[in-house]
């Protein structure tokens, strides 16, 4: 089974990210380099050779972090300093995503990528309390890099995410039970702005549903991403492009997001149509949840189906898609309970992440 690394880092954002880059130098370090290499490869394969033009746009979007977020802006300096590491260099490895789909859209792209989310009501679990959940796909070389880190400021609430080496949060949630999410989708209109990432390790710092709604909806994005946040009393996801934001409130019936555009008006701005994977996953995981009540097993093991092959929500490295899922969370807000596990559902040790 894979083992998820666990690490502790406390104080102001300078102290917090000294100390994340300290524990992880070699790690954050050997992930800088894979992913500059992964993004050399992704670029090249589309015409561009360009890599300093990548890096450029990188620069840009940590000066607007800066101005957008500045204790944000603090830990992630702090971390690539204590890791000898050029900060831009950094941000835009762990913000790959965001930044090259800046350089190449609005040209067509491949979207071989994933993430499977789902927002459960109380109606349809068994201990009637909201679970938000999703796997989180990418290369599968992330997969050494995968990492849970524990924040505890000395303002503010504590977090835990789940992220690669030397990433702000990505998946998790807070002290308030306030739990973040998101799935990458790719439309046309990419610009320099805040990416994906610091979007999410500001929302996790939010006391509810509502505070992180401002920082979705109002943040000068820059990509395309769906984003969903959780909290014991109300849940919300929303399918974004960099210029417009659509909300869906969790009601009654479960909200399940793959990786294509559900929005009407989104649909025009892809890339290209909805993969196979993206559509085949969706569907699976809704038939899955609509199976009657669900609890933290039960979307585990939804999480772990293999049902459509290479096609499923459960995606391996061995099905040599150029993705695979490199982790797993399941929260219960109302408990302020995190359940993660590293790789897939049934191949990674799943832990529970607390707070004391």
């Amino acid at each position: 089974m894979l083992n998820l690394p666990q690490i502790t880092i406390s104080g102001t954002p300078a102290e917090m990210g000294r100390s994340y880059g300290e524990q992880l130098r070699e790690p954050i370090r050997a992930f800088v380099a894979q992913r500059m290499d992964a993004a050399r490869a992704y670029l090249k394969e589309r015409g561009v050779a360009d890599h300093d033009a990548f890096l450029a746009l990188g620069r840009k979007c940590l000066a607007a972090l800066k101005a957008w977020d500045v204790e944000g802006w603090a830990e992630h300096c702090a971390t690539a300093e204590a890791a000898a590491l050029d900060p831009v260099a950094l941000y835009t490895a762990g913000n790959m995503t965001d930044v090259r789909d800046i350089l190449l859209l609005p040209a067509p792209v491949a979207d071989s990528e994933g993430c499977s989310a789902v927002l459960l009501p109380p109606g349809a679990t068994v201990s009637r309390e909201i679970i938000a959940a999703q796997t989180w796909d990418l290369n599968p070389s992330d997969l050494d890099f995968v990492v849970a880190v524990h924040r505890r400021p000395a303002v503010g609430h504590k977090t835990w995410s789940v992220t690669c080496a030397g990433c702000p949060s990505l998946i998790g949630m807070n002290d308030a039970g306030v739990a973040v999410g998101t799935t990458n989708i790719k439309t046309h209109g990419s610009r320099v702005g805040i990416p994906y990432l610091s979007i999410l390790h500001r929302a996790i710092r939010c006391a509810t549903v509502q505070e992180a709604t401002t920082v979705i909806e109002k943040t000068h994005r820059a990509a395309a991403h769906t984003y969903w946040v959780a909290d014991r009393h109300h849940a919300a996801q929303w399918e974004c492009t960099a210029h417009s934001a659509v909300r869906r409130d969790l009601h009654d019936v479960p909200i399940v997001q793959t990786n294509h555009c559900l929005v009407p008006a989104h649909q025009p701005l892809e890339g290209e149509s909805a993969s196979s994977s993206s559509r085949a996953r969706l569907a699976r995981l809704g038939s899955l949840v609509a199976s009657g009540r669900q609890d933290v097993d039960s979307v585990r093991r939804a999480f772990a189906d293999r049902a459509d092959g290479v096609d499923s929500i459960s995606r391996l490295a061995a099905d040599a898609q150029g993705t695979s899922t490199n982790a797993c969370l399941i929260a219960v807000p109302a408990r302020r309970e995190l359940h993660a596990c590293r790789g897939a559902a049934d191949q990674g040790a799943w832990v529970k992440l607390g707070f004391v």
